[in-house]
């Protein structure tokens, strides 16, 4: 494949580096329509105009940058979120085949995380490296380790080193520096020290470059094969992305939440999903507005005494349980509960999926869910999956939210579930059937019924890779594998973890997610005719952005 976001970053982000970002961005405008941008600059900067202007994608500075240097030192990793918005609604605008994105400039802050950031960034912008690490005042041995460090923090984030720009080299040492780094592996140029900080410069910087850096050198290092990381921040986007291409009306019962109505300001102001918010329309858009929540006016809110939805709705419950002997009385008193309310919404068309529990117990989200959406044909069973968003890819995690201690047929049926959810959102599954045991090595009535499980899966689809039972440590590490199981094509790649019970799938979950870090999206609630989804009570407004974006995945 070729790599056509191109990530330009210096350990130092001078000394050349300027002059490294001009001439690829002037190689990749040979062969692609190619924009700019800048994940983080300071409120001076002068040399982002000065790519633009050699840009042919036709971005002005506001697309082209994402946010200023001092807000991210503020929050990085709020940053990180804001930036992968920005670079995506960059390309989306100039409709571009590449991009080149330049890293943080030098500093008087001396921040000592900011080469960590910018890998981080180019991980998640799933950009190819090309790194500038300049020679002055470093002797050989000095320069080959700030090249090795250098790869080193990149490699750790997840991202590929294309190429080595050695700026500040002169042209009598080219020779003896591309011979002290070919140990790496990777192309080497050597650019002499030239000064580049305003337009004025820009063509002697270029002829620096080229008379140095051959064009087809330059694009045939983008021509490698690369898997790039799924990121936490890029998955978060890419929810938000298919939400928005093809919106869907996602039932919101819990208006008078704060978290709630933050959230869905978000998603309104960015068009991604519609809304319907259950509740009094002038009391949320007056909290709204005491929260400078400017885009609430959006939405559509349903009160829960209009009796133009409340009529049918009566009696629409009253169908729907009329063996469980409902009377009218008895379905408006039910539907006085907001999470009823909002389900039935859903059930009558007016909405195409609820998420709620920010307030609610899981049961309050569930139990409606069960009486009258019901399972979908052949289902007979709703689990809880989590979308487990590790440093550089994507894991699902069930069943963690809803069957306490499931049978072999349910633990399969679970296992099947949690595949398709993670069709649902591009991951190919491969399932592993989680055990005390890995194939044999342990014993007892419990490994037997994960066993059983696993038999079951392979009998009812035989095409998914799935293995069982099968310990965490084997199932998720290939050198683990390599010793416990031996031969096992699925073994030490699993992406979709089936728990044998609801004790283990929830600490497991939680565990992983406060000592490790990953972002824990969900629960998903699968097997449902229509998508329901149960936010924890302790969600933060981006998990529940998440949620009501998944929601509307779940109904595309």
């Amino acid at each position: 494949m070729t790599i056509t976001n191109v990530y330009i970053a210096s350990p130092e982000g001078a000394n050349g580096r300027n002059v490294v970002a001009y001439g690829v961005l002037k190689a990749l405008t040979t062969k692609y329509k190619t924009a700019v941008f800048r994940p983080a600059v300071s409120n001076h900067d002068h040399f982002t105009p000065v790519l633009l202007a050699a840009s042919n994608a036709g971005l002005g500075v506001a697309l082209s940058t994402g946010l200023d240097i001092h807000q991210v030192r503020r929050d990085k990793a709020a940053a990180r979120g804001d930036i992968v918005a920005a670079f995506n609604d960059a390309m989306n605008v100039s409709r571009a085949d590449a991009a080149l994105i330049v890293g943080t400039d030098k500093s008087h802050v001396n921040d000592p995380t900011t080469y960590s950031f910018n890998a981080d960034i180019a991980a998640d912008l799933q950009a190819g490296v090309f790194l500038a690490v300049c020679t002055i005042d470093r002797w050989p041995d000095e320069l080959k380790e700030t090249v090795q460090l250098s790869i080193e923090g990149m490699e750790q984030a997840g991202n590929k080193v294309l190429g080595i720009f050695v700026t500040g080299c002169e042209p009598r040492h080219s020779v003896s520096v591309k011979n002290t780094l070919a140990d790496f592996g990777l192309p080497v140029w050597t650019i002499p020290q030239t000064p580049f900080e305003y337009a004025s410069q820009a063509d002697a910087a270029l002829a620096a470059f080229q008379a140095n850096v051959p064009t087809e050198e330059v694009l045939r290092a983008l021509d490698v094969d690369v898997e790039f990381p799924v990121t936490s921040y890029a998955f978060q986007y890419s929810l938000l992305g298919r939400a928005k291409a093809n919106k869907k009306t996602i039932v919101l019962p819990e208006g008078e939440e704060d978290r709630i109505i933050k959230a869905a300001d978000y998603l309104l102001e960015r068009e991604i999903v519609n809304l319907i918010i259950v509740g009094d329309k002038d009391a949320i858009l007056a909290r709204g507005a005491e929260l400078g929540l400017k885009h609430l006016d959006r939405a559509r809110f349903q009160a829960k005494d209009d009796e133009n939805v409340l009529k049918p709705m009566v009696a629409k419950l009253c169908e729907l349980r009329a063996k469980k002997g409902m009377t009218e009385e008895q379905a408006r008193k039910q539907l006085a509960d907001a999470s009823y309310f909002g389900t039935m919404l859903v059930v009558l068309g007016y909405a195409d999926g609820l998420v709620s529990g920010s307030i609610n117990s899981t049961a309050n989200t569930v139990r409606p869910a069960l009486q009258v959406i019901k399972t979908k044909p052949g289902q007979k069973l709703v689990s809880g999956a989590f979308l487990m968003c590790f440093k550089d890819h994507v894991a699902v995690f069930a069943d963690c939210a809803i069957n306490l201690n499931p049978d072999a047929e349910q633990l399969a049926e679970i296992a099947l579930q949690s595949a398709d959810t993670a069709r649902a959102f591009g991951i190919d599954p491969k399932v592993g059937m989680l055990s005390y045991s890995t194939l044999g090595s342990g014993k007892g009535p419990d490994v037997d019924v994960v066993e059983e499980a696993t038999r079951l899966v392979k009998e009812k689809a035989p095409d998914l890779p799935v293995v069982g039972s099968i310990q965490f440590d084997a199932a998720w590490s290939p050198s683990v594998a390599a010793t416990k199981a031996k031969g096992n094509d699925v073994a030490g790649h699993v992406n979709v973890f089936v728990f044998p019970d609801l004790c283990a799938g929830n600490i497991a979950y939680k565990a992983v997610q406060r000592s490790s870090g990953a972002l824990a999206i969900g629960p998903v609630l699968q097997g449902l005719n229509k998508p329901v989804n149960d936010l924890s009570r302790g969600a933060l407004v981006q998990d529940i952005i998440n949620t009501i974006a998944l929601t509307a995945i779940e109904a595309q």
